[in-house]
């Protein structure tokens, strides 16, 4: 029984994997899909033929038989989608990152609030089954006391016209960070360069740092020969590898890790502080369920029950907060401190000029 009128804005790079994936749940009448460009809607027409197609996004903001909008459009575009719709009672999934600022994200959770409507941002990977079976082995205390967090997103391209790598990529690992560990980072210190002219850094590194010691680091980059996803987390009990683009084992558990002991005498103080322990290795199985749908799934069952979502705006501001500081960083060439616990700075709703219809 379908329960939930949805219209989704954009149909470009990643809206039509939203559009089938809201098309095929069940909850789900997939009323609208929006777009600027004609010959992708004259597409998603002869795909989808029970769905209405439109270049003006005001008829889904009209219409009251419309629950839901998805916002898969570019981020600069972000906000002003995103305010629309929720000042019009509309429930609201947003694409990542979730605004260009913090101030803005800021902006969209309270309206949310005031509205009481579903505020919530695509980390797509949080619902990934590798991911989720991942947080179960961390949540059930299984690597002990995390380390440290180390991934790597690299490829050749594509570059973007209007943002640079760390905008681009590092929101996928931030949000798998900030969903996997729950804890907030003190400070961020970011390095990068620009290789093509156009004033955007197509390589960068990031660096995290959090209380209790625990470090997380972050490489992306747009030159790399071959495209690399890949994760370390380390704990004092055992350590977890993921890959995921390997085709077998992409969650590989490791009983390895070294113990400290405390020095006798002075005179063996360089002498057997640190052993190692090299135990077995096991590759968990997980769900196979395409990540999206699952998402998906997630956002009808809040939309229709009031629940909050797992990745909700909070979480969307949590990611933005971290890259402003990121970039900061790359651009002053200094450590930034982060403190999530601070009001985002202000800012006044207004027309940014984009043209929706």
């Amino acid at each position: 029984m379908k329960q939930l009128t949805v219209g989704v804005v954009g149909a470009g790079y990643w809206g039509p994997n939203l559009i089938r994936n809201f098309y095929e749940n069940e909850q789900v009448e997939l009323k609208y899909v929006c777009d600027l460009l004609p010959d992708k809607l004259a597409g998603i027409a002869r795909r989808y033929p029970t769905v209405k197609t439109t270049t003006n996004y005001q008829d889904m903001l009209d219409d009251p038989a419309l629950d839901a909008i998805v916002i898969a459009t570019p981020v600069r575009t972000h906000f002003r989608l995103a305010q629309q719709a929720l000042s019009a009672n509309k429930h609201v999934l947003v694409e990542k990152p979730m605004c260009m600022s913090s101030g803005e994200c800021q902006v969209l959770v309270d309206l949310a609030d005031a509205r009481r409507r579903i505020l919530m941002v695509d980390h797509t990977f949080a619902y990934h089954g590798a991911i989720r079976r991942i947080k179960e082995v961390i949540d059930a205390g299984e690597l002990g006391e995390i380390l440290y967090f180390d991934s790597v997103r690299i490829n050749l391209g594509l570059f973007q016209s209007d943002a640079n790598v760390i905008w681009d990529l590092a929101p996928h690992d931030l949000s798998i960070m900030d969903h996997l560990l729950r804890q907030t980072p003190k400070v961020v210190h970011a390095t990068g360069a620009c290789h093509a002219g156009n004033g955007f850094e197509d390589i960068a590194y990031i660096t995290l740092t959090f209380a209790d010691n625990l470090i997380a680091h972050f490489n992306v980059s747009w030159l790399s020969p071959v495209k690399v996803r890949q994760m370390l987390i380390g704990g004092t009990k055992k350590m977890i590898a993921y890959d995921e683009l390997t085709p077998m084992e992409k969650i590989r558990i490791y009983d390895k890790g070294i113990s400290v002991t405390e020095p006798q005498s002075v005179q063996s103080s360089y002498v057997n502080l640190i052993s190692y322990r090299i135990g077995d290795m096991h590759a968990p199985v997980f769900d196979l369920t395409e990540a999206l749908k699952t998402e998906v799934a997630h956002f009808v069952d809040c939309a229709l029950h009031g629940k909050q979502p797992m990745t909700d705006g909070r979480s969307g501001l949590r990611i933005v907060r971290i890259l402003e500081a990121a970039n900061a960083s790359l651009k002053s060439g200094q450590p930034q401190e982060i403190n999530l616990e601070q009001p985002a700075p202000t800012v006044v709703p207004q027309d940014f000029g984009i043209k929706v219809g």
